[in-house]
């Protein structure tokens, strides 16, 4: 869905991770030096080291490494992380993630922004897999939405792909979707895609309809794609055998997990939901530090 190259996506995620993470320590720090930002490290005494085990309390799909990464990155350049697991994985409850060793005041400082990332982005990437798990072995797709937590676009849309989601649109620039507002400003459907068209030509244009009269008039525009917005199951049946594969067919609107299944079967090409990113439910996550002996 999206006509972004891999290339662009990656650099403009990375750029995002240090930012993102930039901004949530000085949240955490009161915009102040390091020293004076986190007045309780300062009760441990600067030269204790120590190593911090990272473990998940409940099953779950890994998502977040990279941002953890930086967290400390940004802090120290004495602490080293060690993954057990990558992106993706999907691991038990109870399992290491990972180890961190460095200057115990730098572990903690560092502790609940970079939980915060990894809880966040596997509880977005669990929920996506529960999804797709739900679609079993039909040809329907599972997209995201731009329904993301602010200053976390790509960072969801990363996770969704990590639990075997689509992305759909990064945003208002990458591809068109006329909804019903853009419809009655613009005149008509087709207004609106022939408009579309002459705008900016190449970029996927996507109508959202109401009811079976509105996808005939998308159908008519030729739309690259069409959302069903709140149909029925009998309406969506319909709409696809009126389709005949012309465009891609889109089902959208109060998508849950329990109707997921049945309405795989329809024939749909995609299925988008919110849920994935805006009600997402944050993964148990616990880190427990020990100190190493200081020399004498």
């Amino acid at each position: 869905m999206m006509p972004m190259t891999e290339s662009t996506q990656q650099e403009r995620l990375m750029h995002e991770i240090k930012q993102g993470v930039s901004h949530a320590l000085a949240e955490d720090l009161g915009y102040l030096p390091l020293q004076q930002g986190d007045i309780t490290a300062s009760l441990i005494p600067n030269e204790q080291a120590a190593i911090a085990t990272v473990i998940t309390r409940e099953d779950c799909v890994v998502c977040g490494t990279a941002w953890v990464d930086e967290v400390f990155a940004q802090l120290s350049e004495q602490v080293v992380i060690q993954w057990h697991v990558a992106d993706g994985d999907r691991v038990k409850a109870n399992s290491v993630l990972c180890e961190i060793s460095g200057p115990a005041r730098i572990l903690l400082t560092g502790e609940r922004t970079a939980l915060n990332f990894l809880q966040t982005l596997s509880g977005t990437a669990t929920t996506t897999s529960q999804y797709v798990a739900l679609l079993g072995g039909s040809k329907t797709r599972l997209l995201d939405t731009r329904k993301t937590l602010p200053g976390l676009r790509l960072a969801q849309k990363y996770a969704v792909s990590c639990g075997g989601g689509k992305n759909h649109r990064m945003g208002l620039y990458d591809a068109f979707l006329i909804k019903e507002n853009h419809i009655a400003a613009a005149g008509s459907i087709a207004n609106a895609v022939n408009t579309a068209r002459l705008n900016f030509p190449g970029k996927p244009v996507e109508v959202e309809v109401e009811d079976l009269t509105e996808l005939e008039q998308a159908l008519a525009a030729n739309a690259d794609i069409i959302m069903l917005d709140n149909f029925h199951i009998a309406d969506i049946v319909k709409a696809v055998s009126i389709n005949k594969g012309k465009a891609k067919l889109e089902v959208s609107g109060n998508i849950t997990a329990e109707a997921l299944k049945s309405l795989s079967t329809t024939g749909v090409d995609y299925i988008s939901s919110g849920a994935l990113t805006k009600n997402v439910r944050a993964i148990d996550l616990s880190m427990r530090l020990r100190v190493q002996t200081l020399a004498k």
